[in-house]
């Protein structure tokens, strides 16, 4: 799809909202030929049903298989944060979540191991949200996530404020994992999307706030285990509220999606996406800053090679 087509779908969203036609949508007004031969960066779909989307992505990224090797143990790091339900897009979408365990699994991984570490009581979050079932139906299993004994500590001696944290062991003893963030107002951070959604790896989540919580965040993403893909659900999207939400006036269903290797790239795409809703500058999103500026990823997506997809 041309870029003058992929702006005029995105209108046809209109039926969920009205995006803005303004420059916060250059994800998909940049100009690289769609038709490279270079891989692409980052897949940007909209207007389908989640399962379908990221098929769809996955696909044009090269397909899981070149992500996930046969034999591997794989983590998918899903926002599983609130005891809220779908509905009130507080934690990442389950039927997302079954897709991407179920082509784990299809392409060869010996388990899947799902878990957040989450801020309700997780028993609960994990049942309400839809994850824990629509996780288990797909093949994964599924571990807790609030107690100290899962936890180990690790380095960051990259870290400007932050040198150490726990790190959940699913994550130390995976051969790869896969983060999956939902895309949401953060009353703290401005956004959640694939950099804060680390949070939910470590156990110690107090020090971000009381330290510097935009570079805290930036910090722990130079955990040299890095993602080996980064998923953002943009399927329902809480425009604020956020974290937890209230209710359904809080959310907006934009039909949307992004995949990237590069966390800061994807988080970019993701912001001004979220920018067509509600207003939001990149630069009050301020761990996107703190990333580039410590080599974690690129927000000059205008140099990226961007597919875009329209369902």
């Amino acid at each position: 799809m041309d870029r003058r087509a992929f702006l005029k779908s995105l209108a046809v969203v209109g039926a969920a909202f009205t995006l803005k036609m303004k420059g916060g949508m250059s994800v998909f007004a940049q100009t690289i030929n769609a038709e490279t031969e270079l891989p692409v960066d980052l897949v940007a779909v909209i207007g389908g049903e989640p399962e379908a989307m990221f098929k769809r992505g996955i696909e044009e990224m090269g397909g899981m298989g070149r992500f996930i090797k046969r034999g591997q143990r794989v983590v998918v790091k899903p926002n599983i944060g609130w005891d809220k339900v779908p509905e009130l897009a507080a934690n990442t979408n389950p039927f997302l979540v079954g897709e991407i365990v179920r082509q784990c699994i299809a392409a060869g991984a010996r388990e899947v191991i799902v878990f957040d570490n989450t801020c309700d009581e997780w028993r609960k979050c994990y049942a309400n949200s839809g994850i824990e079932a629509a996780a288990k139906a797909a093949g994964a299993k599924v571990v807790p996530g609030n107690e100290k004994s899962y936890y180990s500590s690790v380095s960051l001696p990259q870290g400007k404020k932050l040198k150490k944290t726990d790190v959940h062991k699913a994550i130390l003893d995976c051969d790869a994992w896969i983060n999956v963030p939902v895309l949401k107002h953060h009353s703290g951070a401005n956004l959640t999307i694939s950099m804060k959604n680390l949070m939910g790896i470590v156990y110690n989540r107090r020090i971000f706030h009381i330290s510097n919580l935009q570079q805290c965040i930036a910090d722990v993403c130079t955990y040299n285990k890095k993602p080996v893909l980064n998923v953002v659900d943009a399927y329902r999207v809480m425009k604020s509220n956020g974290p937890r939400g209230r209710t359904l006036e809080d959310v907006v269903l934009a039909k949307g999606l992004f995949i990237s290797q590069d966390m800061v790239a994807v988080d970019t795409a993701a912001t001004k996406f979220f920018s067509q809703i509600r207003e939001m500058p990149l630069e009050h999103v301020k761990h996107l800053a703190h990333g580039q500026a410590m080599n974690i990823g690129t927000m000059d997506i205008d140099n990226l090679n961007v597919k875009r997809i329209r369902m």
